[in-house]
């Protein structure tokens, strides 16, 4: 993202996992408020850590005062492993948060395939540790089994959807969001990728990061 970006190497379950880190920009000199763990889409269909959604969710998380994270899942740049349906990923993800954020305020981001595997870490951390965000993008309801969002996570939840998004169709996001009574965000216009309406999404994002939960 830019010069101040830092290239990681974490130790995960199928080898070294790729990652980068930007520090946390936040105003007037304060304390980082915590480490974001970004994921991206489907490894199989050019999903990587720079994809330009996974980009503008790590913008959003840093000019709030977060730390973002974002790594390749197995088997995508020069992270070792192969593509696992999600199993391998969600063990990738956790083991990122182990190392970049063993302790201290978290939040979880995710795009796509990465936005149904962040689901389930949201899901598998929420009792032991304290989630100050998550936020949901172009969730791949469709076309994988979501995970339900813990209902005492809901405030700090963030669903957003493309209206016409024809990877991930809005009503798959619905009939998952609603037996939850979770709250989705569409986007009007919007396509899986919402081409031209990256700064939206991440004053959407930002809007979200400095609310109250």
């Amino acid at each position: 993202m830019n010069a101040q970006t830092e290239r990681l190497t974490f130790s995960g379950p199928a080898g070294a996992i790729e990652a980068l880190r930007d520090a946390a920009a936040p105003a007037d000199g304060a304390a980082p408020r915590g480490v974001a763990v970004i994921a991206h889409p489907h490894p199989l269909f050019g999903g990587t850590m720079d994809n330009k959604v996974v980009q503008t969710l790590a913008r959003a998380f840093v000019a709030s005062g977060w730390t973002a994270v974002r790594f390749n899942f197995r088997g995508v740049g020069a992270t070792a492993g192969t593509y696992d349906e999600g199993r391998g990923e969600l063990e990738d993800l956790l083991a990122v948060v182990g190392q970049a954020a063993p302790e201290g305020p978290l939040a979880l981001a995710g795009f796509s395939f990465g936005a149904f595997v962040t689901s389930h870490a949201l899901a598998r951390l929420w009792e032991p540790r304290v989630i100050e965000r998550a936020v949901l993008v172009g969730t791949a309801a469709s076309r994988f089994t979501v995970a339900p969002v813990p209902a005492e996570a809901h405030g700090r939840t963030l669903v957003v959807h493309g209206e016409q998004d024809d990877t991930v169709p809005l009503a798959a996001v619905m009939d998952w969001a609603r037996p939850q009574t979770l709250p989705v965000t569409v986007v009007p216009g919007g396509g899986h990728f919402f081409h031209g309406q990256l700064p939206l999404l991440k004053s959407l994002v930002a809007r979200h990061l400095t609310s109250q939960a």
